[in-house]
């Protein structure tokens, strides 16, 4: 069979690459269709993933994303009259949604996240099956999706598929000696941060300054930093992010996927942004490897980091343990869901490990 995936951001590299080359293995034709938006392209050249860059982010204002939208479905209408798969994916996935509704080929649609409403509103109707972890809060359509035991994060991160190496950690920026914590603040130019802000220029300062005072401290932006504060920038590997992650003490910042790749890694993260997600939630309420905080002011984040520099390190890898006896492989899932399409909703509503 032919299967289509398309890319629109680092994270979903991350969480295709594995099942697509289960797929590719299992004998089935390959096509990536990628987005200029980020690191995107850089990661996908890195992890050696041929690809076919169908558009580039604009502004990130609404007039932008939708001029971006029409541009993108088009050259994706003519990649799938070319290529003639037999099933599309995607992360979000309203372009393969449409075009797929379009060309009578079926999307497979993966998500997770809840306050995505404009784009789920143009997606969800047209997808053949919306497929999210069980954690999901917002709607999915009723006889149209799937639920299963685990986290995007898990697709790449399960241990399964993914081998931390200190050697690269060591090399891409993570202290010989002491501690390492990771700061990750973002751009909000994607289509569910409209109307949203993040951390200001002194909150980041504030947090800087704290956790200078226990070890080294990486920052990884989409944006520029002050002048001050651009010698910490993680200047590492896109491809390698992981391996520093699972080295570092603690990770601080606005990123939902960051805190939860920290979370299936078994180190403690603080998610602080103005709107949450069904999965840091359960991470913090099930397995208390995320702290979530929506107010963004320093007396919050300061406590919250206090509190989490005060549990021992056992603690978060006996969380860890636990988070992962409740999860499944999820490249292995998504790689079956994709090769079986359509099968019968029921064989995979209690997906367990």
């Amino acid at each position: 069979m032919k299967v289509l995936f398309d890319i629109g951001h680092p994270a979903h590299v991350h969480f295709f690459r594995n099942p697509a080359r289960l797929l590719a293995q299992r004998g089935h034709e390959i096509l990536i269709t990628s987005r200029h938006k980020e690191m995107t392209l850089e990661l996908l050249d890195q992890l050696g993933l041929p690809h076919l860059c169908l558009s580039r982010l604009g502004n990130g204002g609404l007039f932008s994303l939708g001029t971006e939208l029409l541009r993108r479905n088009l050259a994706l209408f003519r990649t799938v009259k070319r290529f003639r798969p037999d099933v599309m994916a995607a992360i979000g996935g309203v372009s393969i949604a449409q075009v797929g509704k379009i060309t009578g080929v079926p999307s497979l649609v993966f998500y997770d996240t809840e306050n995505a409403r404009l784009q789920n509103a143009i997606t969800y109707p047209f997808a053949s099956c919306v497929i999210v972890p069980r954690c999901y809060e917002a709607w999915a359509p009723k006889h149209r999706h799937i639920r299963y035991n685990g986290y995007h994060e898990l697709s790449y991160l399960h241990p399964a598929r993914f081998k931390p190496d200190r050697a690269i950690a060591l090399a891409n920026g993570v202290s010989a000696e002491g501690e390492t914590f990771f700061i990750r603040v973002v751009s909000w130019q994607a289509s569910h941060d409209i109307g949203e802000y993040g951390w200001n220029a002194e909150l980041l300062r504030k947090v800087m300054q704290k956790l200078t005072t226990y070890g080294k401290v990486l920052v990884s932006s989409e944006a520029p930093l002050p002048a001050e504060l651009e010698t910490y920038r993680y200047r590492g590997k896109v491809s390698d992010v992981h391996h520093v992650l699972a080295y570092c003490r603690a990770c601080v910042g606005e990123s939902a996927t960051m805190a939860s790749e920290c979370a299936v890694l078994g180190v403690p993260a603080i998610y602080a942004a103005q709107t949450g997600r069904g999965y840091t939630n359960e991470q913090e309420a099930r397995y208390r490897l995320v702290k979530n905080i929506r107010k963004l002011s320093w007396h919050g984040l300061e406590q919250a980091l206090e509190e989490l520099l005060a549990v021992p390190q056992d603690t978060w890898r006996h969380a860890r343990d636990e988070l992962l006896a409740d999860t499944i492989d999820v490249a292995a899932f998504v790689a079956d869901c994709i090769e079986t399409f359509p099968v019968p909703l029921h064989a995979y509503q209690a997906q367990t490990p």
